[in-house]
């Protein structure tokens, strides 16, 4: 049912890694925030030849029941009727024209089965021709398909929407049913028959493609969210999204999409973007805010992070014809510190929003990160409200003090910039001398620092964890750079936030106040899961039973690392979600076995003689051995009770008598013990029969 093979299980030290081999090159990977009817969580995943989505966990398809034989087809008929043959003026059916409607009803288990790890429950590839570079979800809490309803979108509720943007230059915005398509519905004969009958588009599994037009070069990021509807609109209003991408054309493009979900509104062309802003550098990403829709924070490498409000014009008396304005304002800029002792400001590798959108987190080249507090969002001390400011006739506000910063474990070799000394020479000849030849090997080394900074790769996912009773919402954040040496995960954001302010302030928790310290904990060992690959990106992924990992000890959610052609789910803690599934498939094994059921692993039992289970025995006598008598003359009656018949064991017999070869405490210097391991293994025989059957 799955096109994906099993992962590859490793635990490590710390985690347990599940790694999954994929048999195309994965350029995005993206976890969808709404699960599927039936409990799963769906990835999805652009690759070469378009999109793939994985359902993961949930319950499991039933068995498919066997049809009936069909009876023989005759050749030719029995009556004797008559043919007759249409005239060349008829005109033939056309298979274009008689659309075939299949109506999927897929039949699940009654109960999710407890297995050691989610499976991959069913998958779906969506060909598109052509290579899918960028996938974007729309920012929301994880929750269920009946809860998915944000904004009055009933759509949510049914169907899953997300956009991609391909390397033709094309952006599309996809609606799929959360319901994973039946194997039934996979193996339909005119899908077999039509290799373009499954094409994305077609409608053959119940999707939609809306193509949005515009763009000269392919896409550099993307994002989409939900336009809720404002007071000035009439009750029912058709829910609608907003998609966003930033590419190369000239110095910088941005464009934005108004895109109708509903079905009867399906454009019948192109959708033409309704504002189009041209930035004096490229960005680097872009993203949605999760409270104030109508926001976008946009990131340039060198030149900051920007908050860009499309539905807020720019000027007073705007000519807009649609619901927003032509031209969107920019309502606020924030400066990242400069990289001493240079003039210039560090490189930034991504900013995200955090604290539902009250703050953003930035991430330099140089390991640095920070937290701007734009809404007054600081647990223990806030300040003014910055956002209260940002009025329509108020221009180039800024903000470059961090509320609370610091740098990620283990990146000191990205700041090891020596310093330059800048001395003004007169231009006269200098000889080189060792004071001279330092001077030119450290200004050498520094600019090479500089440019290195500017080529470093990395990013910052967020993801909003599902509240649980009267508990205040928090968020999980992972972040990387560089490679995979330097993956990190915050597990709760406000409480990382106000342990870095106390630690600040010098006022650290204790054990009295209740105030846990919350610490970036730093993935290791993931090698063990890329298996040679470099790290392309990250992700979140939290499963819908998440309270009961977050009560073993383990993060609260599954960290993604990307791959060139793997995705690794990686589960953080020795004692949490790793103990679980370590002792589930003990268990599992332990069961094959003692049913009596043959196994292909290579598996060498111990001697028969010893126990199967020793309790604690204070005496000097060897266990499994006849006990002495007594002084009185009788047997101890309670001398044997801890020994208790052994179960039967699978393996190799053979293992008994190589123990009894190698406890020989005899001169090995007289013994050939090349020819008795060869006698007990019995491969000189074998080797015999092949020699004489070769010379034949």
């Amino acid at each position: 049912m799955s096109s994906i093979p099993a992962p590859r299980i490793r635990r490590t030290a710390q985690n347990t890694q599940f790694t999954y081999n994929l048999s195309r090159r994965v350029n995005d990977v993206q976890t969808y925030p709404v699960y599927s009817p039936q409990g799963a969580t769906i990835l999805v995943y652009g690759h070469e030849n378009g999109v793939t989505i994985a359902w993961r966990g949930g319950k499991r398809f039933k068995a498919a029941k066997k049809a009936p034989p069909q009876p023989e087809k005759q050749n030719g008929t029995t009556d004797d009727s008559i043919m007759i043959i249409d005239s060349d003026d008829d005109e033939p059916p056309a298979k274009s024209k008689t659309a075939f409607h299949y109506e999927d009803k897929p039949q699940f288990e009654d109960e999710i089965q407890d297995t050691p790890f989610p499976e991959i429950v069913q998958t779906l590839d969506l060909a598109l021709g052509t290579a899918v570079l960028k996938v974007a979800v729309m920012p929301m809490t994880p929750t269920l398909a009946d809860d998915a309803a944000w904004g009055g979108a009933k759509v949510l509720t049914e169907k899953m929407v997300f956009a991609v943007s391909c390397v033709t230059n094309d952006i599309y915005v996809i609606t799929l049913p959360l319901t994973p398509p039946s194997p039934e519905s996979k193996a339909r004969s005119e899908l077999r028959s039509d290799l373009l009958a499954g094409k994305a588009g077609s409608g053959a599994w119940g999707e939609s493609l809306i193509l949005l037009g515009g763009q000269n070069r392919h896409s550099e990021g993307i994002a989409i969210n939900l336009i809720m509807p404002t007071d000035t609109e009439r009750p029912g209003t058709k829910s609608r999204a907003v998609v966003a991408s930033h590419c190369r054309e000239a110095s910088g493009v941005l464009r934005l999409w108004d895109v109708p979900l509903d079905a009867s509104d399906k454009p019948a062309k192109a959708v033409e973007s309704f504002q189009t802003e041209y930035l004096p550098n490229p960005l680097t990403s872009i993203s949605f805010n999760s409270t104030h829709t109508t926001q976008l924070l946009a990131v340039s490498a060198l030149q900051g992070v920007r908050i860009y409000d499309f539905a807020r014009p720019s000027f007073t008396a705007t000519d807009a014809t649609g619901p927003f304005p032509i031209q969107g304002s920019w309502l606020l800029s924030m400066y990242q510190p400069f990289s001493r002792p240079s003039s210039t400001r560090k490189p930034i590798i991504d900013a995200a929003w955090i604290a539902h959108g009250r703050a953003i987190l930035v991430l330099l080249a140089d390991g640095m990160w920070g937290i701007w507090d734009v809404d007054g969002a600081s647990p223990t001390a806030p300040g003014a409200v910055l956002s209260n400011k940002l009025q329509p006739g108020v221009k180039g506000a800024a903000l470059t003090t961090f509320s609370v910063s610091g740098y990620v474990e283990g990146t000191s070799s990205l700041r090891s910039v020596t310093t330059q000394n800048k001395e003004h020479s007169t231009g006269d000849f200098a000889p080189m001398t060792p004071h001279t030849r330092r001077q030119a090997t450290a200004s050498l080394s520094s600019a090479i620092t500089l440019d290195r900074l500017a080529t470093i790769r990395g990013g910052i996912k967020v993801l909003s964890l599902p509240s649980s009773g009267s508990a205040i919402q928090d968020e999980t954040v992972v972040l990387w750079v560089g490679g995979l040496e330097h993956v990190c995960v915050i597990p709760g954001v406000t409480r990382f936030w106000d342990s870095q302010l106390r630690r600040a302030a010098g006022t650290g928790g204790d054990i009295f106040n209740g105030a846990q310290p919350v610490k970036m904990i730093k993935l290791l060992d993931l090698a063990t899961g890329l298996l040679g690959e470099r790290c392309c990106g990250v992700g979140l992924l939290i499963e819908p039973d998440h309270s009961i990992v977050a009560q073993d000890g383990g993060l609260p959610a599954d960290v993604i690392v990307l791959g060139e052609s793997r995705i690794v789910v990686v589960r953080e803690g020795e004692d949490g979600p790793g103990k679980i599934v370590g002792a589930a498939a003990n268990s599992r094994r332990r069961r094959l076995f003692s049913k009596g059921d043959k196994s292909d692993a290579i598996i060498v039992h111990g001697r028969e003689t010893r126990p199967a289970k020793s309790l604690f025995n204070l005496s000097t006598v060897k266990p499994g051995t006849l006990r002495l008598r007594s002084a009185s003359g009788n047997y101890d009656a309670d001398a044997d009770t801890t020994l208790q018949p052994p179960r039967r064991t699978v393996g190799f017999d053979f293992m008994d008598t190589l123990e009894a070869a190698a406890d020989d405490t005899q001169d090995f210097t007289r013994r050939n013990v090349e020819f008795e391991m060869l006698d007990i293994m019995e491969i000189d025989k074998t080797l015999d029969s092949m020699d004489g059957q070769r010379r034949t």
